[in-house]
């Protein structure tokens, strides 16, 4: 088929190489067969369809019918291009009724060297490429005006087909040889060619950045069916050519700024002159920048493995479809292992040694549970957040880190260095347009991922206001400078924060241990605490740990299960919907109950438990039946989650017994009475006083050991009780009992019964004046209005013990 001309104003001196693509492109299109098969005829009729234009090529295909065309077109990309569309549309002018004036794109895939943004050069223009980067901001879609029809306003002559490059360009002169109109023209809207254009700005991502340099941009323009196809946050790989335009915001700046003098006459009488810069010259800086041409965009970083899912919505029986028979029987293996919690935690973070509990609930976060919609149109997240708080040195920021990596969209930032606009979104005016367009910030760019947000609590409170909205609604809502927008931020946060003063104190709840609001705490749906204990075992299996991890490096990291199958796993794994069962409500709706009443009798460093807790109750056993791809919530499921939702609670409300404060106030209590009845002071308490000064240099005892020891008492009184004769101990006898029949055998020395006797008492008097779970009865032997000395004890008649 013969090569249509074009003319502007004029013939065009025809391309003889170009002309040559273009047939042996259109030969390639009719000609390439895969298993017999006619690979391109199927796709284009499709583009017979009104709103296809854009034929996507494969150029390994290319190179495999003819390698000269692939090196000529590799090599002229920019040159050869609309000839490559006019062979599509000759090709499928052959195949099908199209309407006449319909315009047809090519776009071609799979090629093999990817380039990053840092390597692009001159040499490069007008080359085929395929360049990688991250997407961070996206313009609005517009019309872009290709080939133009213009009406000359002096003798209404028509002038067809005035390619435009890249501004508004007119016709140098009418095509009227009478008439000589070089600048009134109209342009006729309705017989010009339109096609879609959207601009976006990509950057280097993290991994491809060389020490000590920042980050580089560079635009990206997109046509056609390419247009919407990159959103931001995006890896993608776009593929097309460098080019070179006028950089039109500097265009209008001279290279010096016209100055005149004002005033004054010169030394030799002359009259007043101007000063003059370089504009009166004609000197212009006519600056230049490279720009991205793509026809087509595809995923650096596909969700699946390695290959992206066009076209069809994903579900476990899409993913089993695009697997191999290995990938499949891996998987498959994986699903039915009996330890695969246990696995997937060691394999996650190989190189951090204990800290289990974390880990759990970092694995069930990446699993995630699901997002819900009610009738009226409310959205429930599904997303897991979690807070990690501890001392330095406890390994926060290296699971953040690790997360990052393995994540296939995570964003890792810092909570001091980023403000309310870099973590949700910016507006900003573009250079070129003048308009407001949103700029992504790091959760936009994790969406359907992770945000790692490290020193959580070194960030200012105004801009840990501005993340409430996406934690919780997970939207951005944005009203400034005329654009009001609400964007998409489902990720999970996964944050990290140290304790005030460096250290975590355990005599104070966590609210008082942490710089954050109470709003903020509770949205998120684990908290985990890191206390730097030293422990001769655990700091021993550390060192050695790290240790074998500076000499070792590599071959010190043991995997179960490769990074790859995991990714694929927990992609798997994310497609189940399952159904929570009535057990499994039943006991939801139980252990709720119980930690609201425990919550509401509980001591002052309680943590508040809100139906957000119920809600991460839910989220956290999703994802237990989640990674077992499990289509129903079961009540083991349910139970694993309460324990790891537990434990945080449990650790936020477990701060060390002071003996000491207590016994001050009843010290300070006792020496205001005894003015009137009597002269000399009490010496009870002195007496009490173990040897070696217990008192004076502080008695501590954790929870879970005075906890221990209550019950063990209550216990006893409750036994006493019990008996048919209506058995009770005094406070003494209950003394004598716990040193003589519980911790009898333990005690070797006369220093150490006197302690553990000053413990118990201590103990005694917590429970009696602090917790009332004892109750004193005064003998009958002892007058009215006088306090015994040994009173007898009994249990409070509401008091459950706990387990």
């Amino acid at each position: 088929m013969d090569v249509t001309e074009t003319r502007t104003g004029g013939a065009r001196v025809p391309d003889a190489l170009a002309e040559r693509v273009q047939k042996l492109f259109q030969d390639f299109l009719e000609e390439f067969e895969v298993d017999g098969n006619r690979q391109y005829i199927e796709d284009v009729q499709e583009l017979i369809r009104p709103e296809r234009n854009t034929l996507t090529v494969s150029f390994t295909d290319v190179e495999a019918h003819n390698s000269q065309l692939a090196a000529t077109i590799a090599d002229e990309y920019y040159r050869v291009y609309p000839y490559l569309c006019r062979a599509v549309r000759n090709f499928a002018r052959d195949r099908g009724q199209i309407p006449p004036n319909k315009e047809f794109f090519v776009s071609f895939e799979d090629v093999a060297a990817r380039n990053k943004i840092r390597d692009l050069t001159t040499g490069k223009i007008g080359s085929l490429l395929r360049i990688s980067g991250q997407v961070v901001r996206t313009h609005p879609v517009h019309p872009e005006l290709v080939s133009g029809q213009f009406i000359c306003l002096e003798c209404q002559t028509v002038i067809r087909d005035v390619e435009q490059q890249f501004k508004f360009t007119q016709p140098t002169i009418c095509s009227n040889p009478v008439c000589q109109n070089r600048m009134r023209f109209m342009l006729d809207v309705s017989a010009s060619r339109f096609v879609d254009f959207q601009k976006v700005r990509i950057q280097e991502t993290q991994a491809e950045l060389p020490r000590g340099s920042i980050p580089r941009s560079l635009e990206v323009i997109l046509h056609a069916e390419a247009v919407e196809s990159a959103q931001a946050g995006d890896k993608c790989d776009f593929t097309g050519t460098l080019i070179v335009v006028p950089d039109v915001t500097q265009i209008n700046l001279p290279g010096a700024a016209a100055q005149t003098a004002k005033g004054g006459r010169d030394r030799g009488g002359g009259g007043m002159d101007g000063v003059s810069g370089l504009k009166s010259l004609g000197v212009r800086d006519l600056t230049y920048r490279m720009v991205f041409m793509a026809c087509s965009v595809n995923q650096t970083q596909p969700q699946f493995g390695g290959k992206e899912i066009i076209g069809e919505e994903l579900s476990a029986e899409v993913i089993r479809r695009h697997m191999t028979d290995a990938e499949w029987r891996k998987l498959y293996s994986m699903s039915r292992d009996r330890n695969l919690y246990q696995n997937l935690v060691n394999s996650l973070f190989p190189s951090i040694h204990g800290n289990d509990e974390v880990k759990r609930g970092v694995l069930l976060m990446l699993f995630g549970g699901i997002p819900k919609s009610t009738q009226e149109g409310t959205k429930l997240r599904g997303d897991v957040n979690v807070c990690i708080v501890g001392d330095p040195s406890t390994a926060k920021s290296q699971i953040l880190k690790q997360i990052e990596v393995f994540s296939p969209r995570a964003v890792y930032t810092s909570g001091k260095a980023s403000t309310a606009a870099g973590l949700t979104a910016a507006v900003v005016k573009d250079e070129e347009s003048h308009e407001f367009v949103i700029e992504a910030g790091a959760l936009m760019l994790a969406d359907n991922g992770v945000c790692c947000i490290d020193e959580f609590d070194k960030m200012d409170l105004k801009d840990q206001v501005a993340i409430h909205e996406a934690m919780e609604q997970q939207t951005i809502s944005i009203t400034k400078a005329g654009v009001k927008a609400t964007l998409n931020a489902r990720t999970s946060i996964l944050a990290a924060a140290n304790p005030i003063g460096g250290h975590y104190d355990r005599s104070k709840s966590l609210k008082h241990n942490i710089a954050l609001s109470a709003p903020i705490m509770s949205r998120f749906d684990l908290f985990f605490i890191l206390v730097d204990d030293c422990n001769e075992v655990v700091d021993y299996a550390i060192a050695q740990r790290i240790v074998d991890l500076h000499t070792r490096e590599t071959q010190a990291v043991e995997r179960i299960y490769a990074l790859d199958d995991m990714r694929r796993y927990i992609l798997f794994a994310r497609q189940f919907k399952p159904k929570i069962s009535k057990e499994s409500q039943d006991f939801m709706v139980e252990e709720y109950c119980r930690l609201r009443q425990r919550d509401s009798g509980g001591s002052k460093s309680s943590w508040r438990i809100t139906v957000r807790q119920l809600e991460s109750l839910i989220r956290l056993s999703e994802a237990m039946a989640r990674m077992y791809c499990s289509d129903e919530v079961l009540p083991k499921h349910v139970k694993e989650a309460f324990r790891l939702l537990n434990k945080s609670i449990i650790r936020v409300e477990t701060p060390d017994i002071h003996f000491d404060d207590e016994e001050t106030e009843d010290m300070k209590s006792a020496v205001d009475q005894p003015e009137e009845g009597s002269a000399e002071p009490t010496t009870g308490t002195d007496s009490q006083l173990p040897s070696g000064g217990a008192s004076s240099s502080g008695v501590r005892m954790s929870f879970e050991e005075y906890r221990s020891v209550a019950n063990v008492l209550v216990m006893q009184l409750r036994r006493m009780e019990s008996r048919d004769e209506g058995g009770s101990m005094t406070r003494s006898a209950l003394v004598g009992w716990y040193l003589s029949e519980v911790v009898g055998e333990e005690l070797d020395s006369e220093e150490e019964l006197s302690k553990r006797k000053y413990l118990v008492e201590r103990v005694l008097d917590r429970l009696v004046n602090h917790d009332n779970v004892l109750l004193t009865i005064r003998p009958e032997d002892a007058s009215e209005g006088q306090e015994s000395d040994d009173p007898v004890l009994v249990v409070h008649p509401n008091f459950v013990i706990a387990e």
